[in-house]
C-alpha cells in the first residue's frame, strides 16, 4: 500500500528524511537530474529553510518504509505572468515505473498547490505523455543564459 507524507514550512523533513529524499530523487531522475546539492537546495526552499523564500513543499510516496515516488514543488512568489508554482523535480522508483505512482503523485501536487503549475521536461522524457495527460500544455520555449 502507497502512503503518502507533505514535507513543508510547517511539517519539516528531518536531516535523515532530507537526505533520504535526495539520494532518491538523485539515483531515480537520471539523465534528467542535477547535483545532490542542487536537489538539497531544493528541499530546503520548499521546506522553509533557505532565506527570501516563498515555501513550497515535497511530496514522497512510500511503499512499507521505502520511497517509490518522490515530487517537489517549489512557490514563485509571483502571479499570472510567471505560475505561481514550479514542479521542480519528480521521479519514480524504476522498479515501480508504469503502475501508476508517478500520476497520483502528480494529482496530489495539483490537489496541494493554489494557482498554475509551470515544469520543464525534456522532449524525449517519456513523461511528457503523463504530463500532457494531466493537462499541462507546452506553452514556450525556454532559453536560459547561465552565468
Amino acid at each position: 500500500m502507497t502512503t503518502f507524507t507533505i514535507y513543508n514550512s510547517n511539517q519539516k523533513p528531518t536531516e535523515a528524511e532530507k537526505e533520504e529524499m535526495v539520494n532518491f530523487l538523485h539515483t531515480h531522475l537520471g539523465e534528467y537530474g542535477d547535483p545532490k546539492q542542487h536537489i538539497l537546495n531544493c528541499i530546503n526552499y520548499a521546506t522553509g529553510n533557505l532565506p527570501n523564500q516563498t515555501g513550497g513543499f515535497a511530496l514522497i510516496a512510500k511503499d512499507e518504509d521505502k520511497i517509490v515516488g518522490a515530487t517537489i514543488i517549489n512557490e514563485t512568489g509571483m502571479s499570472g505572468y510567471i505560475p505561481e508554482n514550479i514542479l521542480v523535480y519528480i521521479a519514480v522508483h524504476e522498479d515501480t515505473r508504469g503502475q501508476g505512482i508517478g500520476k497520483q503523485l502528480m494529482q496530489k501536487a495539483t490537489e496541494l498547490t493554489k494557482g498554475d503549475i509551470a515544469l520543464h521536461v525534456e522532449p524525449d522524457n517519456p513523461a511528457k505523455k503523463l504530463y500532457e495527460k494531466l493537462g499541462f500544455t507546452n506553452k514556450y520555449l525556454e532559453m536560459r543564459l547561465s552565468k
